[in-house]
């Protein structure tokens, strides 16, 4: 069958050095030893897939990256990343996508993403850590992320706290100081790129539906349509692959009625 030359480009502009350095590993190792594997699969996510939707090459690697750090493959994350940097996402980006999974996956499982990060961009020469993003303080965190919220989500936040038992108050505020306080106000991101990279990031975790369903919403009222979601959803299909994509599907296809 062989690579097709679409693909071949594609993969180029991503990697313009891998036939010389030789360091991306599936075009290398697996070229030898799973050849048939490897063409299906840059066949299908460097041409077929790459070819669907309204995404930039930088917001579709931003989108990608977000989904590689929820599903937990960091030799993958390390070869987009350089793809993504190749392509102009610039650190303080890189940064932001790392920083803003934390509320989502958790600390835990961010960390070795996050030394994944700087061992990547310090090897590029550029110099930690980067000039600082945070736009809030202790007193001002709750106030900004609350009016971030309402922003994104609308009256439906008030409800949330006025629904909320008053043993399980503490959780919304930590969401609205946490969550949307100290990472959705940081700089280096527009809250519409950080809604696209959550969306990402939780229909990628997979048994997130009913959130998924709410970031849905919130991506439309901060201006990513159903096609921007379709699009995302479709070029991470190769990285996560068709059942939580066709979860992902039915959620946008509830929110948004065809």
């Amino acid at each position: 069958m062989g690579i097709s030359e679409i693909a071949n480009k594609n993969y180029e502009e991503l990697f313009p050095d891998y036939k010389s350095t030789l360091k991306i590993d599936h075009k290398s190792t697996l070229k030898i030893t799973d050849p048939e594997l490897l063409e299906i699969f840059d066949n299908f996510a460097f041409d077929e897939v790459i070819s669907y939707g309204n995404l930039d090459t930088k917001t579709r690697l931003m989108v990608i990256l977000a989904s590689l750090i929820a599903s937990q493959t960091l030799n993958e994350y390390k070869v987009m990343l350089g793809a993504a940097l190749n392509v102009g996402v610039t650190p303080i980006e890189v940064k932001e996508i790392v920083y803003q999974s934390v509320p989502y996956v958790g600390m835990a499982k961010a960390f070795d993403f996050i030394h994944a990060t700087n061992e990547i961009l310090e090897s590029r020469g550029v110099k930690l850590p980067l000039e600082g993003q945070s736009t809030t303080s202790p007193e001002t965190r709750f106030e900004k992320g609350l009016e971030v919220q309402k922003e994104i989500f609308g009256d439906i936040i008030d409800k949330m706290y006025e629904a909320a038992p008053e043993n399980q108050i503490h959780i919304q505020k930590y969401l609205s100081a946490n969550c949307f306080g100290d990472y959705y106000t940081r700089k280096g991101l527009d809250v519409k790129t950080r809604e696209l990279l959550t969306f990402s990031m939780i229909l990628s975790l997979g048994g997130c539906e009913p959130q998924l369903k709410g970031h849905i919403q919130g991506n439309l009222n901060v201006g990513n349509d159903k096609e921007t979601l379709l699009s995302a959803v479709t070029q991470l299909l190769p990285y996560i692959g068709y059942p939580r994509t066709l979860n992902a599907i039915a959620c946008l296809n509830e929110v948004i009625p065809e």
